[in-house]
């Protein structure tokens, strides 16, 4: 995305299928959009347990200071009502380290099994962070609400997404396909933010200078 003679934009992010997503819905900017894949000797700060804005902006300060380039963070998780909000800010490491995106799921049905459908509420949460290597930062959140299944369902998307039932489409995040989950996510929500402002900075110059 974006030629050589646009500016760089460093998504500070590990997760492969996260880049992607994020890729897409940076799509039309006038940027060059690069991932920490392209930097290996970039290393992001841990993700706290406190707050989902304060790890974002970790690892977006720290991407655009080692790069020297804007940087874009996001911290995101699953809000599950039944256990009062949990895993929240820890929806990366629910169930243990070492687990993929199955065995999260499957950690989160077991939390579960004895909560009733009309209980089983919850939402998804997205900071999203864009900072610049003199240390301007700033923030922008998104969330959707929905249900979590008792089983999965869908083969797309990733994370909690085979779980997360939203109703007005009659369909899990995982069962729909990636523009339509885009506009109505968390994440797809959270951008649409971070792209205004993205544009303005990128209008002004302001970041570089």
């Amino acid at each position: 995305m974006g030629d050589a003679s646009d500016p760089v934009l460093v998504l500070a992010t590990a997760n492969s299928a996260k880049a992607r997503e994020m890729s897409a819905l940076l799509a039309g900017l006038p940027v060059r959009i690069t991932h920490l894949g392209d930097y290996p000797g970039v290393v992001l700060p841990p993700e706290g347990e406190r707050s989902y804005t304060d790890n974002a902006l970790g690892k977006a300060r720290a991407a655009a200071t080692a790069t020297g380039h804007l940087a874009l963070a996001d911290d995101s998780g699953i809000e599950v009502d039944a256990l009062g909000g949990a895993p929240g800010v820890l929806s990366a490491r629910f169930g243990g380290e070492g687990l993929d995106d199955r065995g999260r799921n499957a950690a989160l049905l077991r939390a579960l099994a004895d909560v009733p459908p009309a209980r089983r509420t919850a939402r998804y949460r997205c900071v999203i962070a864009i900072c610049a290597p003199g240390g301007r930062g700033v923030v922008t959140e998104g969330t959707v609400e929905g249900v979590l299944l008792t089983e999965p369902r869908g083969e797309g998307g990733f994370g909690y997404d085979p779980l997360f039932y939203y109703s007005p489409l009659g369909a899990t995040l995982a069962d729909i396909p990636a523009h339509v989950k885009h506009g109505v996510s968390h994440r797809g929500a959270a951008m649409r933010r971070a792209r205004v402002i993205l544009e303005t900075w990128l209008d002004s110059t302001a970041p570089t200078r």
